[in-house]
């Protein structure tokens, strides 16, 4: 943690912004490695460990995704794969490739970083955080960057400033939180005027809620994470064959037709893409929350916050929504 940056953040409980480092420990004001957050206005604290500020609970409904993204820390990385997947989900949703050099950037809900590398290769400003403990891996996977800025945080009780940021961009996360719709109100009051918000959901359809995560997560939910990962670990390698062949055959609907999920139409070579099939159906059936989203609904979030330049559409990872805040009246 740079201490620095100490002066971006609020306190969760009372939105003040008198925050005082204390018992600091790190080599450089630039690098410090643990210590507590106290407000000066009400009194909480909150601990920074491992060079992290931490403004949530360890323990939380989104230990499944701090379990995941910490076993598979580099999966999904651009670096890692040599493809361009993550940079071209992520351009496609702001809406095409810029030079953000000089923009305020939010990230939310980062996990292991697929999205934070290519926008720390923007040249923004990057604030990035996660509920769960995968910011850890975020930190890890990325080079160290005066640009950038973690935190384990709350996307309902965000601890930062409102209005203040050009882009606001949430990938992969809106549809497991409790309430979607909270999330995405919450969200919406970090874009400065004239920002942008940029958001994708699952789809909620008839096809989508036919899918075997629907049917089985009831179960798989619920079941310890440690079980439920040695499970897909050990009957997901056997049965890619099966769903590539599937898919050749029938598309995206052959290969809804076995319980797992694989990606070699991407490019991927054969080992990475059991990988990232194992990483996946652990995704899609452990998950505390999994709530799908219609394009109407998301359309009418961004009208109801009152944003402008609206485009909702589908996309690969489901509904895209993408929107700009109007700026102040003169």
């Amino acid at each position: 943690m740079n201490l620095s940056r100490l002066a971006q953040h609020v306190c969760p409980a009372c939105r003040s912004n008198q925050l005082l480092l204390k018992n600091a420990q790190g080599p450089t004001p630039e690098n410090v490695q643990s210590g507590t957050i106290e407000c000066r206005s009400c009194g909480k604290t909150y601990p920074v460990v491992d060079g992290l500020p931490r403004f949530v609970p360890a323990s939380n409904y989104a230990a499944s995704f701090g379990f995941q993204w910490n076993r598979h820390a580099r999966t999904q990385l651009d670096s890692h794969s040599g493809l361009p997947i993550s940079h071209d989900r992520l351009w496609t949703a702001l809406g095409g490739k810029a030079d953000l050099t000089g923009q305020r950037v939010l990230e939310a809900g980062s996990g292991a970083g697929r999205f934070t590398e290519v926008l720390a290769a923007s040249g923004a400003d990057v604030v990035t955080f996660d509920y769960s403990s995968a910011v850890d891996a975020n930190a890890r996977n990325q080079p160290a960057n005066p640009r950038l800025h973690f935190f384990q945080g709350d996307i309902f009780n965000i601890p930062l400033a409102e209005s203040s940021f050009d882009k606001v961009v949430c990938l992969g996360v809106i549809q497991h939180t409790p309430d979607p719709r909270a999330a995405f109100q919450s969200l919406a009051r970090y874009v400065k005027p004239g920002g942008q918000l940029v958001i994708d959901s699952y789809t909620r359809n008839v096809a989508a809620l036919l899918q075997w995560k629907y049917v089985l997560r009831p179960i798989t939910r619920r079941m310890r994470k440690e079980t439920l990962y040695q499970i897909i670990q050990t009957i997901t390698p056997p049965l890619v064959p099966l769903a590539r062949l599937l898919r050749r055959m029938a598309g995206r609907l052959g290969a809804r037709l076995v319980p797992i999920v694989e990606y070699s139409h991407l490019g991927l070579p054969a080992q990475l893409n059991v990988q990232w099939a194992v990483l996946d159906t652990f995704d899609m059936y452990s998950p505390a929350h999994d709530h799908p989203q219609s394009l109407a609904s998301v359309t009418q979030w961004f009208k109801d916050a009152g944003f402008e330049d609206i485009h909702v559409r589908h996309g690969l990872n489901g509904v895209v929504g993408s929107g700009r805040r109007p700026m102040a009246p003169a």
